[in-house]
């Protein structure tokens, strides 16, 4: 019986022990990237009441937190400056856990649907442009890592998920995002300190399957009842609210740079301004989960594709609200990929040419976030037209001093009165005598004596040829409202 009752009562000390052993969120783990030199957020589960300390290698200062009725705690401890020098955290309840391996740097989330999501390995049929290449220099980039978070639904939000953080390696490389890689793989060459991304996206998600219960309810018209959203939606990956609630509500705990975002195809449709609305809408809800002010957003224009009909120009009008996204977004900016699509990929979604998404990208970041002036990062764009006899000449802005090629420009159309376009022949067009029309594009076409309208590249699928002195493409637009 003694036996029995000293075995019970050592059996008992063990659980206590385990249950009191803090439990950290899946983010905060060996080889994680933490945002260098601020205050970065730490948090986990204990039991209720408990008083759980975290110390650093990098500072004497210990932080404390007790936990609340459900266990939970959050601390924030001041971070070092990037280094590739690896840190260590310790958190104790009465048991300590340490985890190893930290650095220092930027941390970016990756977000958005399969443009995003899409590995440097790839898809099926749909392979990344270089891939050998991308293993063999991944050694490199060892201070990348990666956390993918689990694309998965769920009616409400997660507070955890299932992950861990990566190290860059030709082991692990293939399976990184592709743009976000190529993005972080900028940033870590030009700024040589680690990068971190944390992945939470999935593929086909309309910017609606990101927004919260209440932003749903109040600002459209799509159910917030999981049986009605599964009813209403029965390709999963269209759903609202659920992917939010299971992919990236695990995150905003996390202290971060910014974000970048690849998305909009499954918008395709949406009627007017709906969807650069609640793109707005979106980040304005996450920068306020995130809590850490107006963090930057950056996100990428969806390239040409047929969408059933190659001429038509839905496509087009998503592309345009982008661009107005861009114009209401506080600290926001839109790539172009106009040109990142090659003639036999009309049918292909997930274009091959991802190294340069992920480069224009971290071009932002480096002239916007990190003080690189020099790096030019801006498509030209569309400014103003005018009128003359048979022609129209159309001025850009942020085209750098240059409008390439000089001749034998390709993806113009040009409109009269009734509104039928047809292709235009278009060249660089200058005249001494410093008038404003001086330096232009001049657009013409024999079959429209009396243009009113001009479009570039405003089709689902239509390549054009019109660079800025950065050799960025210029934004297709359209100059009328029909």
């Amino acid at each position: 019986m003694k036996r029995l009752t000293a075995f019970l009562a050592g059996l008992m000390l063990m659980c206590t022990a385990a249950n009191a052993k803090v439990r950290l969120h899946h983010l905060i783990g060996n080889n994680m990237i933490i945002q260098q030199q601020t205050d970065v957020r730490l948090w986990g589960w204990a039991q209720p009441g408990r008083t759980v300390k975290v110390s650093t290698s990098w500072s004497n200062e210990v932080a404390t937190a007790k936990t609340d009725k459900n266990g939970r705690w959050l601390v924030s401890v001041k971070s070092p400056q990037a280094s590739y020098t690896p840190h260590s955290i310790t958190f104790d309840d009465g048991e300590k856990t340490t985890i190893t391996g930290v650095l220092a740097g930027e941390v970016w989330v990756c977000a958005g649907q399969s443009n995003m999501e899409m590995p440097v390995k790839g898809f099926w049929q749909c392979p990344v442009e270089g891939y050998n290449e991308w293993v063999v220099e991944s050694t490199k980039h060892k201070a990348v890592h990666s956390v993918k978070i689990p694309s998965i639904m769920r009616s409400e939000p997660q507070d955890d998920a299932e992950c861990e953080w990566k190290e860059c390696n030709p082991k692990t490389v293939a399976d990184f995002s592709a743009t976000g890689y190529f993005f972080a793989r900028a940033l870590h060459q030009m700024l040589d300190i680690p990068i971190g991304i944390i992945e939470a996206n999935k593929g086909g998600t309309r910017v609606e399957s990101w927004l919260t219960k209440e932003n749903l309810a109040k600002h459209t018209s799509d159910p917030v009842d999981s049986a009605a959203i599964a009813a209403r939606w029965p390709m999963d990956y269209h759903r609202s609210l659920l992917w939010g609630n299971g992919t990236f509500n695990p995150i905003l705990n996390y202290t971060v740079k910014g974000i970048v975002f690849y998305q909009g195809c499954s918008n395709v449709g949406d009627p007017g301004d709906q969807y650069s609305q609640r793109l707005k809408l979106l980040v304005d809800q996450w920068r306020s989960q995130f809590r850490l002010g107006e963090i930057p957003f950056y996100f990428v224009e969806i390239a040409p594709y047929h969408y059933d009909d190659v001429n038509g120009d839905n496509g087009a009008r998503l592309r345009e609200q982008q661009w107005k996204a861009a114009q209401i977004i506080p600290n926001s900016s839109l790539v172009c990929t106009a040109d990142l699509v090659y003639p036999y990929e009309f049918t292909q979604i997930h274009p091959t040419q991802k190294r340069q998404v992920g480069e224009r990208l971290a071009y932002t970041a480096l002239n916007r976030d990190y003080g690189f002036e020099s790096i030019l990062y801006k498509s030209s764009s569309y400014k103003d037209m005018k009128v003359q006899g048979d022609a129209v000449f159309i001025h850009l802005q942020d085209n750098y001093h240059s409008d390439a090629p000089f001749e034998d420009i390709k993806g113009f159309e040009v409109a009269g009165d009734d509104r039928v376009f047809h292709p235009a022949q278009a060249r660089h067009f200058w005249q001494p005598g410093g008038g404003y029309w001086d330096e232009a594009i001049r657009v013409s076409s024999p079959e429209v004596p009396h243009p009113v309208a001009v479009r570039y590249c405003f089709r689902n699928f239509q390549l054009g040829n019109v660079k800025n002195g950065a050799n960025l493409p210029l934004f297709p637009f359209r100059t009328d409202n029909w």
